[in-house]
C-alpha cells in the first residue's frame, strides 16, 4: 500500500510540474524591461564599446579588468555592459526595498570564471563525471552477450551528450548553446521512455524493435528540427518533456507490479523515479540565487547526482538475472514473452 501511494506521490509531482510550466520564463522580465536598465546600458555602450558592441574601448579595459576565462568564454563589451547594468538594477531595487527582478527570464547570477550560472555548470559536470563512472561499472560487471546490454551503452552515451551540453549552455547562454541544451535534455528523457520500451519487448521479435525504434529517432529528429525553427516555445518544450517523463515512469510502476515478487530488484527502478520526482520538485521553486550563485534549477541539478547509481544499479542486475534466464533456457519461445 505504501509503495503504491509513493508511485502515486511521484505521478502527481510530474503532473504539477506539467502545470507549472505554464509560467516558464518568458523572453523579457521586469528587470530588464525597466528604464533605468535600458539607459544603463545605452550610456555603457555608447561610452565604453566600439561601433559593432564588441570591442572595449581603451579608457575601459581597465575598468572591466576581464580575465582570461571572460575572454575564453567570449564577454564582449555589450555583455559586459549588460552583466554591469544587471546588477546596479538589482542594487536599485533592493535600495527600494523591490522583490530582486529577473533578467531576460534569468535570475541575477555572480559570474565566476566567466561562467554566466557557475553552480549549474559544476553540477552537471558532476553528472557527467558520475554518468561517466557508472558506465564504465556497467561495462565491467554486465557481460556483452547480456540482453539488454546495448541499451545501457545508448542511455550512458546519450546523458554523457545531454550533460556536456547542459555545462556548455549554463556557462554562456547564446542561441545555439540554449538549443542544443534544451534538444538534449530531452533526449535524455526520450531515450529514458524509450529504454524502457525496449526492456518490457526485450523478447519479442527483432521487427517490431526496430519499427519502435525508428518511430523514436524520427520522431526525436522532428522534435528537434522544430525546435531549431522560429521563437523557442519554452511552455510547449517543458510539457513536452514532463509527459514523456510521466508516460515512462508509469510505464516502469506498471512493471514493478507485475514482477514485484519474481524481482525483488524492482525498488531500485522505483526508488530511482520517486527521488527522481521529489528531485524534480525543486523545480516548483522560484527563488533569487542563494549567495547569488545556488537557485533551484541547480540544486536540482545537484539533487540529481546521488540517484545516477540507482538506475545504473538496476540495470546491471537486470540484465545479469536476464543472462542467468537465458542460460537456463538456452533461449526464449515466441509465447515466452515473461518481463
Amino acid at each position: 500500500m505504501f509503495r503504491i501511494h509513493l508511485e502515486k506521490s511521484a505521478i502527481c509531482l510530474l503532473l504539477l510540474l506539467l502545470l507549472k510550466s505554464k509560467s516558464l520564463p518568458a523572453s523579457a522580465s521586469n528587470g530588464d524591461r525597466t528604464q533605468f536598465y535600458h539607459n544603463c546600458r545605452q550610456n555603457c555602450e555608447r561610452t565604453n564599446c566600439s561601433a559593432d558592441g564588441l570591442e572595449i574601448q581603451e579608457q575601459a579595459i581597465s575598468f572591466y579588468g576581464q580575465t582570461i576565462f571572460d575572454r575564453i568564454f567570449g564577454w564582449n563589451c555589450a555583455d559586459e555592459c549588460s552583466y554591469g547594468c544587471m546588477w546596479r538594477t538589482v542594487f536599485a531595487f533592493m535600495e527600494r526595498g523591490w522583490p530582486i527582478p529577473q533578467f531576460y527570464g534569468k535570475w541575477p547570477f555572480l559570474r565566476l570564471f566567466g561562467m554566466q550560472e557557475p553552480a549549474s555548470v559544476i553540477f552537471s559536470i558532476a553528472n557527467f563525471v558520475m554518468h561517466f563512472r557508472m558506465l564504465r561499472k556497467f561495462r565491467e560487471s554486465v557481460r556483452s552477450d547480456s540482453p539488454c546490454y546495448m541499451l545501457g551503452h545508448i542511455f550512458g552515451l546519450v546523458c554523457l551528450n545531454g550533460w556536456i551540453w547542459s555545462a556548455i549552455f549554463h556557462t554562456r547562454d547564446f542561441p545555439i548553446t540554449e538549443l542544443l541544451d534544451y534538444a538534449f535534455a530531452y533526449s535524455i528523457v526520450l531515450c529514458s521512455f524509450y529504454c524502457m520500451l525496449m526492456r518490457m519487448l526485450h523478447r519479442y521479435s527483432l521487427f517490431l524493435r526496430a519499427v519502435i525504434t525508428l518511430a523514436c529517432v524520427s520522431y526525436y529528429i522532428n522534435y528537434f528540427a522544430y525546435l531549431s525553427t522560429g521563437k523557442f516555445n519554452y511552455s510547449f518544450n517543458m510539457k513536452v518533456n514532463i509527459a514523456t517523463g510521466v508516460l515512462n515512469a508509469v510505464g516502469w510502476f506498471v512493471w514493478c507490479q507485475r514482477v514485484r515478487y519474481r524481482r525483488p530488484y524492482y525498488k531500485r527502478i522505483l526508488r530511482f523515479y520517486v527521488l527522481f520526482a521529489l528531485a524534480m520538485s525543486l523545480e516548483l521553486l522560484d527563488f533569487p540565487p542563494i549567495l547569488w550563485i545556488l537557485d533551484a534549477h541547480s540544486l536540482w541539478h545537484l539533487a540529481t547526482v546521488p540517484l545516477v547509481p540507482l538506475y545504473y544499479d538496476f540495470l546491471i542486475e537486470d540484465c545479469q538475472t536476464l543472462l542467468k534466464e537465458k542460460e537456463m533456457t538456452g533461449s526464449y519461445s515466441y509465447f515466452n514473452k515473461d518481463i
